[in-house]
């Protein structure tokens, strides 16, 4: 318990910190979402009117450590304001409706590429040297040197408008309703197939080098020499006994990567149109809408020390070392 309460303790002053810089940022970026709005009335806003849009975002004109501290509060209390861009849609729907749409598309993508570039990396690393090592570990490092945007480019050029075999954009039909049944939910798997194919690529590669160097580095132990000498099978050894413990590091990977689902890929959802929390973290940046960056700075924060600390806690359950220490 003591050591939960350190971790627990030392997030909370992380996420305070994070907070604070979220805080900041948005307000050293050039430009005033106001006056953005007040520039492209074309002067049909009179003074009074442009006080009025103030108030009504929250940009009052105070002291600094005062808009701070309400700031603080919002946050914890969950009311993240309105959106500038969507006025007058909540902060919290906004980004509640971009959530769906990313948990699926990151979740998806992560699951696959976690499962496929473990195994695959604990193939390479047992038959190390073979021309099944070879192909496998260069493809692995040339899919995590290619930027998302290339490959996301280049999958929606070719399969998208060249090929025509997938759609180019959204997350559905646009004509189709939302609604439980088989067309909607095809569409949505259809629209899904490309921006999940290369986020899974891409992050296939990091799983399967991390996976592979730490089998290598655990096959000359001890007791892999012991399980081979007891005469074990092969698959036993290497699933039972390298694989087990070669997983922990790349539960860390997990965990950070399932940290960054919930920030959503910027890049591929701007590509392919899709209406995820980067595509809306991109508009709102756009648009200069503070509510609205805040509120996806902080989700991402969030998720990112949650995972850490899951990894704190997986660490402890998975490794019995750390338990008796």
């Amino acid at each position: 318990m003591s050591f939960l309460f350190r971790r627990l303790g030392f997030y909370l002053a992380a996420f305070l910190a994070a907070a604070t810089v979220n805080f900041f940022l948005p307000r050293l970026m050039p430009g005033d979402p106001i006056e953005i709005m007040f520039s492209s009335a074309g002067g049909d806003l009179s003074v009074e009117n442009l006080e009025a849009l103030k108030l009504t975002f929250g940009f009052v004109d105070g002291p600094l450590w005062q808009q701070y501290l309400t700031y603080l509060q919002s946050v914890f209390t969950g009311d993240l304001g309105r959106s500038i861009k969507y006025y007058p849609l909540p902060v919290t729907e906004l980004l509640g409706r971009a959530l769906i749409w990313t948990v699926g598309l990151m979740g998806t993508a992560t699951l696959i590429s976690f499962t496929l570039g473990t195994v695959l990396g604990i193939m390479a690393a047992w038959r190390r040297g073979s021309a099944f090592d070879v192909v496998f570990s260069v493809g692995a490092i040339m899919a995590t040197s290619m930027p998302a945007m290339v490959l996301s480019l280049m999958a929606l050029f070719f399969f998208g408008f060249e090929l025509n075999w997938f759609p180019t954009g959204y997350a559905a039909d646009p004509a189709l309703d939302p609604a439980f049944s088989w067309q909607y939910v095809s569409s949505v798997v259809r629209h899904g197939i490309l921006p999940v194919l290369t986020l899974s690529i891409v992050l296939t590669g990091g799983f399967l080098v991390t996976m592979r160097n730490n089998m290598i580095n655990l096959l000359g132990e001890d007791y892999i020499v012991m399980a081979r000498a007891k005469g074990l099978s092969n698959s036993r050894v290497m699933f039972w006994y390298a694989a087990r413990n070669a997983l922990l590091p790349t539960v860390s990977s997990l965990a950070i990567a399932m940290g960054t689902v919930l920030g959503g890929s910027l890049v591929t959802e701007v590509v392919f149109n899709y209406p995820g929390l980067g595509n809306t973290l991109y508009q709102a940046i756009l648009a200069r809408d503070y509510p609205v960056i805040q509120g996806q700075l902080l989700i991402m924060t969030l998720a990112m020390l949650t995972a850490n600390f899951i990894v704190d806690i997986s660490y402890v359950l998975l490794d019995p070392r750390l338990r008796s220490a």
